[in-house]
């Protein structure tokens, strides 16, 4: 099933009246093409004496996967959860906090399966998405392999965009033994987030070699400046 406005409309209207006893204003609904953020909450703020207000509350759904009806259930009332939160005020300790994981578990009780953070593997691609991928033809990665001081290794999938600065802080740290930049269209790396900051993947020794072993050196010089 790929999610639609409707879809979200529909069952935001039934889970407000269920479980959230009808309190919730219908925000703006929207959609995604995320791969990483199945569904979205947001809202402005206005900083002032008192209070302030809380305005445009959105709720966003990804159509990247083809979800089964109950995974896209999950992802609006995990998103209806932090409406909830802050339509109401309550603070947390966090983005996923007590409050959150209190409001969340009792709905667990009714059968739900919501999740502060859920995996996506072995989730269905939609049909949309992997045209428009074998469209395109392979991807091409910017990865960075990190060696440490202290034996551990890290993989990072980095946006090329941010490779330079992220170059520039490496050159500073003590604690990195050795690091090198590569360009490569191995799958294995489709499912790495495309980070704009210092941050990787742990792998063991063995995997490290084998993949950086079939990846191209990349020149950071041949960069856009």
């Amino acid at each position: 099933m790929i999610v639609t406005e409707n879809w979200i409309e529909d069952n935001f209207i039934r889970f407000n009246n269920e479980y959230f006893g009808g309190g919730l204003p219908l925000p703006m609904i929207g959609l995604s093409k995320s791969k990483n953020q199945l569904g979205t909450f947001s809202c402005r703020r206005t900083i002032g004496r008192g209070k302030g207000r809380i305005f445009d509350f959105a709720i966003r759904l990804t159509t990247y996967y083809d979800m089964t009806e109950f995974q896209a259930e999950n992802v609006l009332l995990h998103e209806m959860i932090h409406y909830s939160i802050a339509y109401t005020g309550l603070r947390d300790t966090s983005a996923h906090g007590v409050v959150f994981r209190g409001m969340a578990d009792n709905l667990n009780k009714k059968g739900w399966q919501i999740k502060a953070m859920t995996t996506t593997r072995g989730w269905k691609i939609s049909d949309a998405v992997v045209k428009k991928k074998k469209d395109a033809g392979p991807q091409t990665y910017l990865v960075l392999a990190l060696e440490m001081q202290d034996g551990k290794h890290f993989l990072s999938r980095i946006h090329p965009g941010s490779a330079k600065k992220i170059n520039q802080e490496l050159l500073y740290l003590n604690e990195v033994r050795h690091f090198q930049w590569y360009s490569t269209q191995e799958e294995y790396f489709e499912n790495f987030p495309q980070c704009r900051s210092l941050r990787g993947r742990r792998i063991s020794r063995e995997d490290f070699h084998k993949l950086v072993n079939v990846m191209k050196i990349y020149d950071l010089e041949l960069l856009k400046k």
